[in-house]
């Protein structure tokens, strides 16, 4: 068995329902979150899937939501992932969380959920944004994702992972401590 494949067995006896791949727009949550997923054999849902449509027209239109807007987005997950742990399932989430009240109102699904905290620099985020081509949420509103961002607290029990590496590395190393 590969090494990424013994941590990801190794990880699944220890998991919560859902990973909550968590940070600002651009650090890679979709891809690190998909990465995740596939090496788990879960699946994967991007958060932004659940946004209503207003949301989706409003960062668009380069206006940050409000905590108003976030509401029924978030409950939309936490709903989402309760109804997979009575199933029995598993997933993966990508989803920005900025806030520990929007990780607290996730929680309050009673889902058995962890976050990981993908956490970059302002200025390497900035550049992928830049790169980016086609995704709704404009590099203008990165600033406005910094300011919102509250790291994980040590109570959270969140895994904080540097982006600094390339996708495959970040997945392996976020297994890696899923497994301790």
């Amino acid at each position: 068995m590969s090494t990424g494949r013994a941590a990801a067995a190794a990880a699944q006896q220890a998991l919560p329902t859902a990973l909550v791949v968590m940070g600002v727009s651009g650090s890679g949550k979709s891809t690190v979150g998909l990465g995740l997923a596939e090496a788990l054999g879960w699946d994967f849902r991007d958060g932004d899937s659940f946004h209503p449509p207003a949301n989706v027209a409003k960062m668009r239109s380069g206006a940050p939501l409000t905590d108003e807007d976030r509401w029924p987005w978030l409950d939309a997950i936490g709903a989402h992932v309760a109804a997979l742990e009575a199933g029995g399932g598993h997933v993966v989430i990508a989803c920005s969380a900025l806030k520990r009240v929007y990780r607290d109102r996730l929680r309050a699904s009673g889902a058995r959920l962890r976050f990981v905290h993908l956490d970059g620099s302002f200025e390497l985020v900035g550049a992928r944004m830049r790169a980016r081509r086609d995704h709704f949420m404009p590099p203008s509103l990165l600033e406005s994702q910094f300011a919102t961002l509250e790291p994980p607290a040590a109570d959270e029990n969140a895994l904080t992972v540097p982006i600094e590496e390339d996708p495959g590395a970040i997945v392996a190393a976020i297994l890696a401590r899923l497994a301790t």
